[in-house]
């Protein structure tokens, strides 16, 4: 009989460089329109304190998002998996309270990608901001209201 062992993608620490992280629901369970608010706002919470966010969007059963890293009081870079930590943690706990449900929202494991070219991480958030409409959820990704990109919604 073969053994099965659980895989744990690794994760490569950027320090203060741009990342491309994708995080999905356990089992694909699909995050309800009238709750995907509360998983963008928990993305873009520590916006600023733990990192700059440069673009992030809520698909029904997956999340993308381009961060990068900031300092902490320490000097050192917060970590992708505390970055990771404070959005699933936080986002979980409510949408579960939100929907009158318990248990496991999002699986274990994320895909992240260091972005080695800092002129490609506008690019990287136009790509991913077309998910919707590659999707065939909206015909532009204006209209998808849990997108949330830098040069639009960050306001001095």
């Amino acid at each position: 009989m073969k053994e099965f062992h659980r895989r744990r993608l690794p994760h490569i620490e950027a320090g203060e460089r741009p990342v491309f992280v994708t995080f999905c629901t356990d089992k694909r369970l699909v995050i309800p329109e009238s709750v995907r608010s509360i998983v963008l706002a928990a993305c873009v919470h520590s916006h600023r304190t733990r990192f700059h966010m440069h673009g992030a969007i809520v698909m029904p059963d997956h999340v993308h998002l381009v961060l990068t890293p900031i300092l902490k009081e320490s000097e050192d870079p917060y970590s992708i998996s505390e970055i990771m930590q404070g959005i699933k943690s936080s986002s979980a706990h409510t949408l579960n309270k939100a929907l009158k449900r318990s248990g496991k929202l999002w699986q274990e494991e994320s895909f992240d990608r260091v972005i080695r070219n800092v002129e490609v991480v506008r690019e990287k958030v136009e790509y991913v901001c077309l998910n919707p409409v590659r999707a065939g959820l909206v015909l532009n990704e204006d209209q998808y209201p849990w997108l949330w990109r830098e040069w639009i919604d960050d306001v001095e």
